[in-house]
């Protein structure tokens, strides 16, 4: 019993971090309608920039996090202004294909200046434990999963509690009647798209002192994000951190009673089983 809590805790800690990953793409997809496949790309940068800060100013991820988000913050505006906010009216097939090339730009590129190498961060958080009872756990882990799901949490707040909230759920309901009541369309948009990139950032920041970074680690994770966004119900962002806690949970018993190879194919067996029994996904509106 007491090793089936371990696996089930570590699973919550890792959905933690997949849910961070995941409510930015529902944000951006319920708001602006923009399907982004370059979402993970984003990731990786953020967790490049956390491994420069660290390796050329000195500052370990936790340390630069604010300066981190700033810059995220400002890549995500860039992009917006520059090539997203030029398809909002655009096929979603048009959408696709800019943002599968962004994304293969974003990989090569990271290709070409940094090259494939795997490169770690390694602080003394990183090979810590911590120990609650009879219980074993990651830091880095633990520190991650505090921080993204309370910025989950702070986000949704922010949506429901917030002048701005208010007017990001309106155009996500109707964007032609919210224009008519005085929102600006495109500061929303525009404010919607950063606050993703930015959230995304942040996942990688988190996942630096854990993961490596290289250039096709965003493709991983985008592809999490997008099956925890479609089995949480696509929009809906208690349903991205509900389904990324219930991702990680899969993983872990399916890594522990499986072996590490069936984790892929445990959680896709799941977002199958989601897509024939209640297509509009867990937390999802007809």
């Amino acid at each position: 019993m007491e090793q089936i809590l371990q696996v089930f805790i570590s699973g919550i800690f890792s959905g933690g971090v997949y849910a961070l990953v995941s409510v930015g793409l529902a944000l951006i997809f319920g708001i602006i309608g923009l399907v982004n496949f370059a979402h993970g790309e984003y990731l990786m940068l953020a967790m490049y920039f956390a491994y420069w800060m660290y390796n050329i100013i000195g500052l370990d991820p936790y340390q630069s996090l604010l300066i981190n988000l700033a810059v995220m913050a400002i890549i995500g505006y860039l992009t917006y202004k520059i090539i997203m906010e030029r398809v909002l009216e655009a096929d979603h097939s048009i959408q696709i294909i800019l943002t599968l090339a962004l994304s293969m730009v974003l990989q090569n590129l990271a290709l070409m200046l940094w090259k494939a190498d795997y490169r770690n961060i390694r602080i003394d958080m990183t090979t810590d434990t911590t120990h609650i009872g009879f219980l074993t756990l990651s830091t880095p882990r633990v520190v991650a999963f505090v921080i993204a799901i309370g910025a989950s949490v702070l986000l949704y707040m922010f949506l429901q509690k917030t002048y701005t909230g208010a007017a990001m759920r309106a155009v996500a309901q109707n964007g032609k009647a919210a224009q008519l009541m005085g929102i600006n369309l495109k500061r929303t948009y525009g404010l919607a798209f950063t606050i993703g990139i930015t959230l995304v950032g942040l996942a990688g920041l988190l996942l630096s002192p854990i993961y490596p970074a290289f250039p096709l680690v965003g493709s991983n994770f985008s592809t999490l994000a997008f099956i925890v966004v479609v089995i949480g119900g696509l929009t809906s962002i208690p349903g991205a951190i509900m389904g990324g806690l219930l991702i990680g949970v899969v993983e872990s018993f399916a890594g522990y009673f499986a072996g590490p190879a069936y984790q892929q194919a445990a959680y896709f067996l799941l977002f199958i089983l989601v897509l024939i029994f209640k297509p509009n996904g867990l937390f999802g509106r007809s």
